[in-house]
């Protein structure tokens, strides 16, 4: 029966649409309608299947594998069997007595085969027959001639259709395949005999290649179809990939529905299809269907099929093969022609007529264009290696001209490396190809997938490409243009926050907290006026507060647009705690002057004058207001200390004057500015520098700070104001409880007048002795530190000096020595790194020189760095650094970015892994950002202006066989849940290994799938390049090779083993 009907577009054609139609005259002898249908297929062609059959009153009958049990197209049929008990996931699907058995028990009237696994078997439509059960599809005979792709290109030249040179007959031996590639020449293809798809089919360009090649696409090929025979052809570069689709019928009626083009595809896996062809001549077009029809006709062809093509540059076409099946693409040809092919695949199965149907050839027309998407869960940025995992998050686009067909599309879908990678299908139809296209992309931004890796990114970049839009793609078209892979990186930072949440909330803090103090849960209100600093916590940022410092202080700039701000920068050192090249410090300067700097606080750990110049100058080139700071420490009060007087900081301040700087900085980090000594420097400099601005930089450790500075507070601003902040950062304590220094400090400490720890140091040591059990020690330690400085010559302890003279300390408290011991044991210890570099001269040169003789018993024969240690550095090649960056985060780094990583690499490295894992944590509160949110807790997350996550905590689950807890959040009003894995748990369990990214030698997984063969052994040396391991998943294998050459020290797979991504392969050093 058919209807006429006015197509989509409002254009007044044909259009048909197959109907159950009402019962009428008695049916040809043949007919004998379906009441029953199995489907031996899974995924969403098992269900495209049983929504026709229950559109046509048709039962369904599904089955499955062991792996397949929570698949949505068991659930969606009327009845559900299993097949293939024990055996592998994909051959329970190809064991024939199982699916026969469970079609007789259950009285099955007919078997669709669906597509792939046993569609182009013709053992397994005989078996159906034999079984007294139908099989939807052309008859034995046929299926097994056009499934033999040898014998389908002799009855094509039969037909007078031009075909490909190619093997006579199916090759099963390397040196059949040799013999013909050296009689044709390369390059050739290799194709499996029994198959199609994609499966077993690869291209060889080169001798040396085909042994390889041969191997690996037998081995798909028998895993995929159950033979692994292969057919060898000549390659025709730069093609068309065109396929006719075709409907017989028993009655010997066949008819075409157009063609679809499907040469946008990669590794001869189609990505996306379009139906009709784009600048196809009217009388190509009219060939090839005539020779498909003929074709069909020559062979007596049944059911659904699709003739395939390669139509080259010059418009010649050639047969390459015949789909005795449904094709994936069958939606764009249904949405042209108003046809549904699975309707009359099984009402022709029935026992139909094409012509009963309403499916005569001058009554199918074309209306429009469609365009078929397949949504794979593959990552196009690794070479569409398939991902696999749990969908936590799936949203589709819909609208108007959109079919999506799938099957395991649905939030909480486990994806297996066991089967095919395809998603979901999505069709858009228009009434020209950018119409289709415009509607497909808008499509596909509106979907929403978290949990596994999808090829939408890239199919974005395909359906915006003017040469795809223009029509004139070839099965080229991805291999040459690059640009395809400029993928635009999903931003998904609401899953990648409940990530975040759900990893503290399991796992603890991601930040290490030096005491066990619970943070107030009110967060403090901020004054009228917000005001911040910048550049001493560069690298704290980025290390533990997980957040980019740039994107800080362009923050706090936008929020105070019109008050100073400034940092801190070690001279030579920038922020940082080595020597870069000159360059480097430069750039910095700049680069942090155009995101908002105004003032830089230059300053050197020893005061080293060279030091101090390069950042003067890189701070004055920059634009920015100079404050060069004299480090400060001794007593220029106390007349016995005559190491560092009044005289050698009137000299300091004379030089960094008349270098440029615009104010002069006393920097006291330990506090040993005494009221004496300040007024006695201060005046000194002001009559010195009348004309230049001072600033007093000290800390309170002595707890006599506070009475000196108070006054030039209060004479700057008012009261009230400093009531106002100084209750700001009362209630801002209560968060970071953790770190505050009253948690082990209950007073002040007046011994740093004898030690002369700096502040923050003296906290730190502090924290750690508390931490580690020594706090009743750090006496002992404090003690320590004053010996340690006397070792290395009275230094001036500022970053990094101070760590020196902290780390000789803690060192001679482990070991328990005197500082008459290290002195007589200075040639025969292992000292810290860090107090071998500085007396190399890392640091610079410490006033007065290095201490001698403790120096040279140190160094031994050890280098020494003479001058500036940084003018000895090359320039750093930032274009190459940003080549490097680029490739191995996939877009080009951004100024800021290119500093980051040049100052801080490993640090930048842990950053961005971070936030591609967690997202932007910076939007989180300080409390939920240490400790997570308490169970039923409710609250608001802002990620910008306008778009506020509603969050709310629901519950923590039981640890799983894997190690993972399930965690649940309503997000905006929808359940969420992420599985986290539990880190202590984990140390108790046996969990494989994984990839160190940084480390060379470390092979990982590229991608999750089954180990099936491995192809060295422990203790083997292998060169750049060798195979490791093949690994297959989705049906497609993968050799791993060595990133470098060297001696396999360690294998961690063996045949067999499920791998997920980046799990360690080998090690080789």
């Amino acid at each position: 029966m058919f209807q006429l009907c006015r197509p989509r577009g409002g254009r007044a054609l044909l259009g048909l649409r197959l109907l159950r139609g009402p019962p009428g005259p008695a049916r040809p002898v043949s007919y004998r309608p379906l009441r029953k249908v199995l489907v031996a297929n899974r995924g969403e062609i098992a269900i495209r299947v049983f929504r026709a059959c229950t559109e046509l009153g048709i039962r369904t009958v599904a089955v499955y594998s062991e792996q397949d049990t929570g698949q949505m197209h068991r659930q969606k049929a009327d009845e559900a069997y299993l097949v293939g008990r024990g055996l592998p996931p994909v051959q329970a699907y190809l064991h024939i007595p199982d699916i026969i058995r469970v079609a007789q028990e259950n009285e099955v009237d007919a078997i669709h085969p669906g597509y792939g696994f046993l569609s182009e078997r013709a053992d397994f439509a005989q078996a159906c027959l034999d079984a007294g059960v139908r099989f939807v599809g052309p008859p034995p005979d046929v299926v097994r001639k056009m499934g033999d792709k040898v014998e389908a290109r002799a009855i094509a030249i039969a037909a007078g259709v031009p075909v490909v040179p190619g093997t006579p007959s199916p090759v099963s031996a390397l040196a059949e395949a040799q013999e013909f590639a050296a009689r044709v020449g390369f390059p050739v293809i290799l194709k499996a005999a029994h198959g199609g798809g994609g499966r077993g089919m690869r291209v060889v360009r080169a001798p040396q290649e085909l042994e390889e090649n041969f191997s690996r696409a037998t081995s798909e090929a028998l895993a995929a179809f159950g033979n692994g025979d292969l057919f060898v052809e000549k390659f025709i570069e730069r093609p068309r990939h065109i396929e006719v689709q075709i409907l017989g019928d028993s009655h010997g009626n066949v008819v075409h529905l157009f063609e679809r083009d499907c040469s946008v595809q990669r590794r001869h896996q189609k990505v996306v299809e379009i139906a009709p062809a784009a600048r196809l001549p009217p009388e190509l077009r009219a060939r090839l269907a005539d020779d498909a029809v003929r074709l069909a006709r020559q062979v007596g062809y049944e059911n659904a099929g699709t003739v395939e093509f390669l139509v080259d540059q010059n418009g010649d076409y050639f047969f390459i093969e015949v789909n005795s099946r449904l094709q994936v693409e069958h939606t764009v040809t249904e949405e042209i022609t108003d046809v549904d092919l699975v309707h009359a695949q099984l009402q022709v199965a029935a026992g139909r007529s094409l012509p009963e149907l309403g499916l005569q050839q001058e009554r199918i027309r074309v209306n429009g264009c469609a365009i078929q998407c397949r949504v794979t869960t593959e990552d196009p940025a690794r070479g569409f290696q398939p991902d696999t995992g749990r969908i936590e998050v799936f949203r589709s686009g819909e609208g108007m001209g959109i079919r999506l067909d799938g099957a395991s599309a649905f939030q909480g879908a486990l994806i297996s490396p066991h089967y095919d990678s395809l998603l979901v299908k999505v069709v858009a139809h228009g009434p020209d190809q950018p119409a289709a296209a415009a509607k497909m992309s808008r499509a596909l931004a509106e979907f929403r997938i978290r949990g596994v890796k999808t090829n939408i990114p890239f199919l974005q970049n395909v359906l915006a490409h003017p040469q795809f839009l223009a029509g004139a793609a070839d099965t080229q078209f991805i291999d040459e243009n690059p640009e395809l892979f400029h993928l635009r990186p999903g931003q998904n930072r609401a899953q990648k926050l409940l990530h975040y949440l759900g990893h503290v909330m399991v796992n603890g803090p991601s930040t290490p907290l030096p005491v066990k103090a619970k943070a107030a849960l009110v967060e403090p209100n901020p004054p009228a006026v917000p005001m911040g600093e910048w550049g001493a916590t560069f690298d704290v940022a980025m290390r533990f507060l997980h957040e980019c410092p740039w994107e800080r202080l362009r923050e706090l700039r936008r929020l105070v647009p019109n008050i100073p701000f400034q940092m801190l920068l070690r001279g030579a050192n920038a922020v940082g705690y080595t020597n870069y090249p000159d360059n480097v410090v430069h750039r910095f300067c700049e680069v942090a002057v155009a995101n908002g700097m105004d003032i830089f606080r230059v300053f050197d750990a020893l005061n080293y004058m060279p030091n101090l110049l390069l950042g003067v100058e890189a701070a004055g080139n920059a634009g920015a207001v100079v404050e060069a700071a004299l480090s400060y420490t001794g007593d220029v009060a106390n007349p016995s200390r005559t190491k560092y007087s009044l005289q050698y900081y009137l000299g300091l301040a004379r030089e960094l004057v008349t270098a440029g700087t615009h104010v002069l900085c006393i920097k006291d980090m330990a506090g040993l500015l005494t009221p004496a000594a300040a007024r006695l420097l201060v005046g000194a400099l002001r009559e010195q520098h009348p004309e230049v601005p001072l600033h007093v930089h000290t800390h309170d450790t002595a707890g006599a700070g506070v009475a000196s500075i108070m006054g030039a507070v209060v004479a700057c601003i008012s009261l009230e104001r400093v009531f106002e902040y100084s209750e700001y950062w009362e209630a801002a304590r209560g968060l970071y409880a953790a770190f505050d220094c009253t948690a082990t400090m209950k007073s002040g400490n007046a011994d740093v007048y004898e030690n002369e720890i700096p502040g923050g140091q003296y906290t730190n040591l502090h924290f750690q002795a508390h931490a580690m059990g020594l706090g009743h020690k750090f006496k002992e330690v404090k003690k320590a530190y004053a010996e340690a400085n006397k070792l290395l010559g009275d230094l001036i302890k500022v970053t990094p000096s101070s760590k020196v003279v902290g780390d000789l300390a803690q060192f001679m408290v482990q070991n328990r020595l005197s500082r008459e011991e290290v002195e007589a044991r200075a040639d025969e210890l292992s000292f810290p790194v860090s107090v071998v570099e500085f007396l190399q001269g890392h640091i610079g040169v410490p006033p007065g020189g290095f201490p001698e003789p403790f120096r040279s018993r140190v160094l031994k024969d050890l280098p020494r760095v003479e001058g500036r240690p940084g003018a000895s550095l090359p320039p750093l090649d930032f274009e190459a650094l940003g080549r490097e960056l680029g490739a191995r985060h996939g877009a080009p780094p951004s100024p800021e970015e290119l500093l980051s990583a040049a100052l801080y690499p490993k640090v930048y490295d842990e950053f961005r892994t971070f936030t591609s894992t967690f997202g932007p944590v910076a939007c989180l509160g300080t409390r939920l950002f240490l400790e997570g949110p308490t169970i039923a807790e409710e609250f608001e997350v802002e990620l910008e202006r306008g778009k506020t996550l509603h969050i709310k905590a629901l519950a923590l689950g039981d640890l799983n066989a894997a190690g993972q807890r399930e965690v649940f959040f309503e997000l905006n009003g929808q359940l969420r849940s992420i599985l986290v894995r539990d880190t202590q748990a984990l140390k108790e369990m046996h969990v494989h290994p994984k990839a160190d990214k940084g480390a060379k030698g470390q092979v990982g997984a590229p991608m999750p799938g089954e180990v099936v063969e491995v192809r060295v052994k422990e203790g083997a040396t292998v060169a750049k390049g060798d195979p490791l391991c093949v690994l297959s998943a989705m049906k497609m294998e993968t050799v791993v090779t060595a990133p470098v050459g060297g001696k396999v020290t360690k294998l961690h797979v063996r045949p067999g083993l499920s791998l997920e991504g980046d799990d360690l392969i080998a090690v080789i050093e």
